[in-house]
């Protein structure tokens, strides 16, 4: 794996760390909470750049799912409709 690679690999776990440690810190998202959804966990983590043309916080989520359904798959977290709460 390049540098490049491992500093990307490198980024993908702490924004996976970021996300649960939010996810732990509120109330809706502990295990058997209401949940909340993927916008509010994105934006309550900081990971939203803003608007910008062709680059909206909208189209900015898309990574954010893969990284909820790679927390998903780990059996760390659940979703519950539309809402995401930890396992």
């Amino acid at each position: 794996m390049d540098a490049y690679e491992e500093k990307g690999r490198g980024l993908r776990l702490a924004a996976k760390e970021l996300v649960l440690d939010f996810m732990q810190a509120t109330t809706e998202c502990r295990p058997g909470g209401e949940g909340m959804r993927q916008t509010a966990i994105f934006r309550g983590c900081g990971l939203d750049w803003g608007d910008y043309p062709t680059a909206t916080s909208a189209s900015q989520q898309f990574w954010a799912v893969a990284l909820l359904r790679e927390l998903e798959a780990e059996s760390r977290v659940e979703r519950n409709s539309k809402l995401w709460r930890l396992v």
